[in-house]
């Protein structure tokens, strides 16, 4: 039976950490904030709104929000990111996607001073990953997957990745982060030949392709790390379940981690983090 990889012992350490930050900031008269800039009502965004809003108040991290009707004029919605961008009681801007068709959301995202960037989103925070340096930050899911492998104790220099999945928020940010960390990583997708083979030989796998249970058996083998980043809506149990099928990794591999209960829950904290340096940042 393999180890399981649980997000919340992560997220409690982050959590703990994060808190002591916090209070030393707030000693030094330095409120860490986050504005959350949402233009709709979609149910996930407001899910996602308020589970940020209850990890903030645990750590102590403030919360600014700033809710716009759909139809809100472009003019009106450029200058409040601007607003939030000069605001120096502001430390990091969360901007839900997608924007209503009217607003150019490549210009949005350009507008968000890297320093803010806390999700990881602009095109500076993301030269900033693939450069190695000290530029914004990285997105949060690629993230809460090192995170998760270093909280294990899982050694990554040295070792053979295989990330499945190459999107720009997490599978090719996660492999140039495993990359700067001394692995040797290998990115597959729907047009990569023998995948399965490919990913056997993996000493960690991520998968992030959000194809619900595609990643089984054939996946695997034996001593390998299994990291699920993936989420989909199973549509014959209507469950949230993730790219891997538990039942076999566990028989066959070394660990992985749950969908849900794994690398999810901790993109909140990671986020906050996020938070928490730049006020740092800022404050200097």
């Amino acid at each position: 039976m393999a180890e399981l990889f649980k997000g919340k012992p992560v997220v409690e350490s982050l959590n703990n950490r994060l808190i002591k930050e916090v209070s030393e900031l707030k000693s030094k008269g330095v409120m860490p904030t986050l504005a959350i800039l949402r233009v709709s009502n979609r149910p996930d965004d407001i899910a996602y709104e308020n589970a940020a809003k209850k990890r903030a108040d645990q750590i102590g991290v403030g919360i600014k929000n700033v809710v716009l009707p759909t139809d809100v004029p472009v003019d009106k919605f450029y200058k409040e990111v601007q607003l939030l961008n000069y605001d120096d009681t502001v430390h990091g801007i969360l901007m839900f996607r997608p924007l209503p068709a009217h607003i150019d959301e490549g210009r949005a995202m350009r507008m968000i001073k890297p320093i803010k960037d806390v999700d990881g989103c602009t095109e500076g925070s993301l030269s900033g990953v693939f450069t190695n340096a000290d530029i914004g930050y990285a997105p949060c899911t690629a993230q809460a997957v090192v995170e998760m492998l270093d909280h294990y104790g899982v050694e990554i220099s040295g070792k053979n990745v295989v990330v499945l999945g190459r999107s720009i928020v997490v599978g090719r940010p996660l492999a140039m982060m495993f990359t700067y960390r001394d692995a040797t990583v290998t990115i597959c997708h729907t047009r990569t030949n023998n995948i399965t083979g490919i990913a056997r030989k993996a000493d960690i796998l991520v998968s992030c392709m959000g194809k619900a249970q595609l990643v089984n058996k054939g996946y695997f083998s034996e001593g390998q790390i299994v990291i699920d980043v993936g989420t989909s809506i199973d549509p014959n149990t209507g469950k949230l379940v993730g790219d891997v099928v538990a039942e076999d990794a566990d028989s066959l591999v070394k660990a992985y981690s749950p969908v849900p209960g794994g690398v999810g829950m901790i993109t909140t904290s990671i986020l906050l983090e996020h938070v928490v340096r730049a006020a740092k940042r800022m404050s200097e």
